[in-house]
């Protein structure tokens, strides 16, 4: 099949399942009119100049309307939602304003103990403020001619409303929030915007979820990334949030051989958000950046920073970042070959703490995006830190694109890693298989 073929029945497979967004890096005062790729930010999403001391405070909230709704004898079906802004910490040590959205479900709780909350990460969006996975719930579906937005976390969120569990979303540091760029796959920065998400969900008014409620963590891809690594800093970073069970689909954990796999995909756009994401994290490494970027290369970072999913597909799939720099060397290389980058990298490596609670990690066999290999050693590593963790390979053929060969078992082993985590919320025991895998040095 022809290159743009396979693009176009990769993008649409994708919009059936995926979201397409886009973002500005600018500071926007409280009542700025921003607007994104023709698409205006609500001035809710406008972070205020000084922000609370306490992570996981409430910055502000409002009653936030979702499109899917039905009407019901014991409320509206899934649930309410409110629309978050609450404070973080970012990886420098920096306040963040960051938003999300709490969902109270209608169906009552059947598992053992009170209603339990599910912190949900969502999966790759893009750069663009108004993609964020709370906008999503509102406008699951936004095409305008300069960027198309898929709420696609909206089907995990409604199972897991249905099935009495309350959810959390989270938006990321920068993504929704208009002050900052969206700091792309920073485990740190995307671990504590979840763990502080649990916080803020749990001070909401009228919120049934208190302390007492069981704390789940939820994300594939990216967002299976974040709450890999919010497993591991939930020790350190928030003690007073303990976590009954982790799901971590497909986990960016090496992002030296996820760098080196998306290049030249039909995800080639998601290199420019990560470096744009690793230039907000650490401005230092700028000058490199700079140094190795050619005109093409400065351009397309400019312009994936307001991109969607779905726009770099069609704007960016299968470029190669050879083309993006000013000898000819790929991204990958450069990386490898740079001390300064090589070192920011591996401070990203996830794996090398041991998480918080039982984990079921599942990854695709098939999957070149998001390399399972790289995800099964997470699995390993972990174990060898002697963590409960239930590693799942996802038996799928390879289909020739990767990213259908990446986001074929986000749908296909959604039910069974909801049923896992709906297991541990009731209070029933995991079993690890570690002893499946080869743990030993």
């Amino acid at each position: 099949m022809p290159a743009r073929r396979r693009l176009l029945a990769a993008a649409v497979t994708a919009a059936a399942c995926l979201a397409t967004q886009a973002l500005t890096a600018t500071a926007a005062t409280a009542t700025d009119e921003v607007v994104s790729r023709g698409v205006t930010i609500p001035a809710f999403y406008n972070p205020p100049t000084t922000l609370p001391a306490a992570n996981g405070t409430i910055v502000r909230s409002e009653p936030l309307p979702l499109a899917l709704s039905l009407p019901s004898l014991h409320g509206p079906l899934p649930g309410t939602a409110t629309r978050l802004m609450y404070k973080s910490t970012d990886s420098n040590g920096k306040p963040v304003a960051v938003t999300g959205a709490y969902i109270e479900p209608t169906a009552r709780w059947k598992g053992g103990g009170p209603r339990p909350l599910v912190a949900l990460a969502p999966g790759t969006l893009g750069q663009g403020d108004q993609c964020a996975a709370s906008m999503g719930l509102e406008h699951p579906l936004s095409f305008n001619g300069e960027t198309v937005s898929v709420g696609y976390e909206d089907l995990s969120i409604y199972r897991l409303l249905a099935k009495g569990a309350a959810v959390v979303v989270t938006d990321y540091a920068g993504l929704g929030a208009t002050d900052r760029l969206h700091t792309y796959v920073d485990r740190v920065d995307e671990a504590h915007a979840v763990l502080d998400a649990v916080r803020a969900a749990r001070s909401l008014g009228g919120a049934s979820v208190t302390t007492a409620s069981p704390v789940g963590l939820f994300g594939y891809s990216q967002g299976g990334g974040a709450t890999a690594a919010a497993a591991e800093l939930q020790s350190s970073y928030a003690p007073d949030v303990t976590l009954a069970g982790t799901y971590a689909g497909a986990p960016p954990a090496d992002l030296a051989e996820v760098t080196k796999a998306i290049d030249g995909s039909e995800l080639a756009g998601a290199l420019g958000w990560s470096l744009n994401g690793f230039l907000q994290s650490d401005p230092e490494l700028r000058p490199i950046a700079e140094a190795h970027l050619n005109a093409a290369g400065k351009a397309a970072l400019a312009d994936l920073s307001t991109m969607c999913v779905g726009d770099a597909l069609f704007g960016y799939g299968y470029a190669k970042s050879t083309k993006w720099t000013t000898d000819g060397r790929s991204i990958s290389e450069i990386l490898a070959a740079t001390p300064e980058l090589k070192t920011y990298l591996d401070g990203q490596r996830i794996g090398r703490l041991k998480p918080s609670g039982p984990v079921r990690l599942a990854t695709g066999v098939s999957d070149n995006l998001v390399p399972h290999g790289q995800s099964r050693d997470l699995a390993v590593d972990w174990c060898r830190k002697g963590a409960d963790v239930t590693y799942k390979p996802v038996v799928l053929p390879n289909v020739g694109s990767a990213l259908l060969n990446h986001f074929a078992p986000l749908l296909t082993d959604q039910g069974d890693a909801i049923d896992w985590l709906t297991d541990r919320l009731s209070g029933e025991r995991a079993t690890s298989n570690c002893w499946s895998l080869p743990v030993q040095p």
